[in-house]
């Protein structure tokens, strides 16, 4: 007996969108409406009604498995499901939190019917939760960039580019020896996606600018300055600094003002650095775009539009440097008009 699911396959597509073609209850492309349609023609299919009334069902309910592991920085991980909550309350949908950290939390919630549709956080850079996700006939998204993630779709913000783009502006600066000081040692040994990319993209763009560059992990607490005693003891000739632990950037860069000679760009949220004192420059991580560009992505699928496999957000240079100048040019205006 041909099914829902014979049809989904011949016409490329999720079982969900088809539900949506026959239901009418989204609007769906017209392309991929006319190829849903052929599907059924071209298979004969005959939903009797009590299969036509569950294939269109929807919970209007997305999963969202946001696993508070070990090293996560929380306050990052919240700004993110932030953004997943605002766009998905914009299609009227609700989360279901899944705090499960394997295939089987993954299985269930979509197994049950739970969700129609499924995001999952924390991506390692060889995710065992991939096969799962590919046999898996729920619409899923991945924030975050694994190997052979491609199959899937993937939305994140651009880490590889960001390292390359903090290592540039420190030798654009005239810094020989740079370090990053970068996610705790549990986070780097489970090779999460987004501290692996960080790392090529700073390591890359150092051998590629002939500058001496290294990688430190730093524990998310006061500790992490004695991780800069440490780091500099050992090697006195850094001079520049890019740190990526949002927990430990205030500790980093206080510890790198008393020593003095050091100069510090921080990849954070803006609302983290832009409260951090004596940093040189900032690349901000739009964590709350990147929730929603994730949702954005999974109610395409759903929708059966078209949608890029893989969407990074890129990075942009802040200067606080520019920002301190516009912050006094209103008290030097005043000064110069008394």
């Amino acid at each position: 007996m041909v099914t829902i699911a014979d049809v989904a396959q011949k016409a490329g597509v999720s079982i969900s969108t088809v539900s949506y073609v026959m239901s009418g209850k989204r609007a769906i492309s017209q392309d991929t409406k006319d190829r849903v349609e052929a599907a059924i023609d071209a298979l004969e299919y005959r939903p009797h009604a009590s299969a036509r009334s569950l294939a269109s069902r929807s919970t209007n309910v997305i999963g969202l498995q946001a696993p508070l592991r070990s090293g996560v920085d929380v306050h990052v991980v919240m700004e993110i499901v932030a953004g997943v909550v605002r766009e998905a309350r914009a299609h009227q949908y609700d989360i279901l939190l899944l705090t499960s950290d394997d295939a089987e939390g993954l299985n269930r919630a979509a197994g049950a019917s739970m969700v129609d549709a499924l995001l999952v956080m924390d991506v390692e850079s060889d995710d065992p939760r991939i096969g799962a996700l590919r046999e898996l006939s729920t619409p899923s998204v991945l924030i975050g960039l694994p190997q052979g993630g491609e199959a899937l779709t993937c939305v994140d913000f651009d880490f590889e580019g960001a390292g390359a783009l903090a290592a540039e502006r420190l030798v654009e600066r005239g810094h020989t020896r740079v370090a990053l000081l970068g996610a705790p040692r549990e986070v780097l040994d489970r090779h999460t996606s987004y501290a692996d990319r960080l790392i090529r993209g700073f390591l890359g763009a150092c051998t590629a600018h002939g500058v001496i560059g290294s990688v430190h992990p730093c524990p998310n607490s006061v500790e992490a300055a004695e991780v800069l005693d440490e780091v500099l003891a050992a090697d006195p000739g850094i001079t520049g600094l890019l740190i990526h632990n949002e927990s430990a950037l205030a500790h980093v860069a206080a510890r790198a003002a008393e020593i003095g000679g050091l100069e510090v760009l921080a990849l954070s949220p803006a609302d983290v650095s832009r409260t951090v004192p004596g940093l040189a420059d900032s690349i901000e991580i739009p964590a709350e775009g990147i929730g929603e560009a994730a949702t954005e992505a999974l109610f395409a699928l759903l929708a059966g539009e078209p949608t890029p496999r893989v969407r990074l957000l890129p990075p942009v240079l802040v200067s606080r440097r520019d920002l301190v100048a516009d912050a006094a040019s209103p008290d030097e205006a005043a000064a110069e008009s008394a």
